[in-house]
């Protein structure tokens, strides 16, 4: 990173969810903030009011864990993709930038079903947090009704697709969905194994038009 191109030294950085692709918050960098958040793996900034650093999470435990960093094409930016361990913002939102009632800057869908898959992982491995968790109680029955729920969802997926029902077509895909990420997890799959393949099917040509091999 071009520290010096910066008259105070700093650098921004924004930091995404890794998972859903979300913005979480935006903060500054010295060279010594980098070489922490390197060290450490926990994003770490430098503090413009306190004048020091600060590892986002050394109050509240909501700590950012490192994915990846992407400097942008200058060298005086960072893009930092984190995994964060609990809500980001002070006032215990998703992201600083939305309201306190989270009735603003909504996640976009498909960040929104990373979001539901990263809870029905957790609802997997610590089914003790809510035992009357539906989606542990599907856990709990195991693979042959996780897998009857996905056909039965599917099933009327496809009648209120024929009858033209738009309203129970997007209720019965949602049931869809929800059941599916169920079932890739009891697998011990995910929706990045999915896009892989989806990505391995697809190239991009000339013109940047895709088609299918």
């Amino acid at each position: 990173m071009d520290f010096a191109k910066m008259p105070d030294g700093l650098i921004p950085v924004i930091v995404q969810d890794a998972h859903t692709g979300q913005v979480l918050m935006l903060g500054y960098q010295n060279e010594e903030a980098q070489r922490v958040t390197h060290q450490t793996g926990r994003v770490t900034f430098y503090s413009r009011s306190k004048q020091r650093l600060w590892t986002k999470g050394e109050t509240s435990g909501h700590y950012l864990t490192v994915v990846s960093q992407h400097p942008d094409c200058d060298q005086d930016a960072l893009l930092i993709r984190a995994i964060p361990d609990g809500p980001t913002c002070h006032r215990g939102t998703t992201s600083c930038f939305e309201q306190a009632d989270q009735t603003a800057y909504p996640a976009p869908a498909v960040s929104f079903i990373a979001e539901l898959e990263r809870l029905v992982q957790r609802r997997q491995r610590y089914p003790e947090e809510d035992p009357k968790s539906y989606t542990a109680s599907l856990f709990r029955k195991g693979m042959p009704k996780i897998a009857q729920k996905v056909g039965e969802e599917a099933v009327e997926t496809v009648i209120d697709a024929v009858a033209g029902n738009r309203e129970g077509l997007s209720g019965e895909a949602a049931d869809l969905l929800y059941h599916l990420l169920v079932l890739l997890t009891a697998s011990g799959l995910s929706l990045d194994d999915v896009v892989q393949v989806l990505r391995q099917r697809h190239t991009v040509i000339a013109g940047g038009v895709r088609r299918e091999e």
